[in-house]
């Protein structure tokens, strides 16, 4: 479920979180760094179940209303076509998702007022109302909504965020990273998916005979945080009218994670590296970092390549 970017930007996090806590055990932080990759999951069947909520809360208003001591013609006859939306029902079947709720113990019968507010607010947009009277009815125009809603209105839905924060502190730090795996979720589900259909793991390579993607985050932050020192100094010295005090903290990891890529995991294109560090860095530092990593990056690469100092294996992957 999570792609190598998302898990380079939880190894970020991590290599701060020990930077800024003073541990000097190496292994305590990578325990941290798989506890909050492990949580990413939680909360995105937090926020499936959110959604799921919200389905059902629609239907029992529907039903209210039926029964209203002087129903209207449109709550005898409601539009019933955001209950009736077939990725939410194949989600309220689906058993892998009621059994983590129960694993979770998720139960949102005493915050109803957050799926009321969502719901209320949803209800309200022009996307919403296009969708309830939209001519195309069909299993992808239901999808392509909940993708939208996810998109401009979920994920900045500050009172489920509040409600999120007295969860688990890393509910708060990962909830705009589970947003964006909710979108990428959504955009790639089939109309297949049903009661029996397995949540995805949380990482790709989870039922493979070795978890590569859990060896690749456990090897890259013990070999940044090993190599701190060094790599400090690579970029240091790479540097022209600057001083390496001044630069900021994540740019520096960033520089650093880049560089133990470089040098530490030959399977790595040089390219692929050069490109995910530099996106990280438009998303989790300052407005200028792009430019700067870009920079820096491409100095001490040609430097390391007159060295020789880069072994990659595989046609192309010394490519910058």
């Amino acid at each position: 479920m999570i792609n190598r970017r998302f898990l380079r930007v939880k190894v970020l996090q991590a290599v701060y979180a020990y930077q800024e806590s003073g541990e000097d055990f190496v292994e305590n932080g990578i325990k941290h760094l798989i506890d909050s990759i492990e949580k990413l999951r939680d909360l995105f069947v937090w926020q499936l179940s959110f959604l799921v909520e919200t389905k059902r809360f629609a239907e029992n208003r529907i039903e209210e209303n039926k029964h209203k001591n002087f129903p209207t013609h449109d709550d005898l006859n409601p539009n019933m076509r955001y209950v009736e939306n077939r990725v939410l029902v194949a989600l309220e079947n689906n058993k892998d998702l009621r059994r983590e709720e129960e694993r979770l113990k998720i139960n949102w019968a005493d915050h109803l007022d957050i799926v009321r507010g969502y719901y209320n607010k949803m209800r309200e947009t022009e996307e919403y109302k296009q969708y309830m009277s939209d001519s195309v009815d069909n299993f992808d125009r239901d999808k392509k909504f909940i993708v939208k809603m996810i998109n401009e209105y979920f994920a900045d839905l500050e009172v489920l965020q509040d409600f999120y924060e007295e969860k688990s502190i890393f509910f708060v730090d990962d909830y705009h990273l589970v947003s964006s795996m909710l979108v990428k979720f959504f955009t790639e589900i089939k109309a297949n998916f049903n009661e029996n259909t397995q949540l995805p793991a949380i990482y790709k390579t989870e039922k493979d005979p070795v978890n590569e993607d859990k060896e690749f985050v456990k090897n890259l932050f013990r070999k940044v945080i090993s190599k701190s020192g060094e790599y400090g100094n690579l970029v240091g010295a790479n540097i022209t009218n600057w001083e390496k005090e001044r630069v900021c903290v994540m740019d520096m990891i960033i520089l650093k994670l880049a560089i133990t890529e470089f040098l530490c995991f030959p399977y790595i294109p040089v390219k692929v590296t050069m490109n995910e560090y530099i996106e990280i860095s438009k998303y989790f530092s300052t407005p200028k970092s792009k430019i700067f990593v870009n920079g820096i990056l491409d100095r001490i690469l040609k430097k390391l390549n007159e060295e020789n100092a880069i072994v990659k294996k595989g046609i192309g992957l010394l490519d910058s």
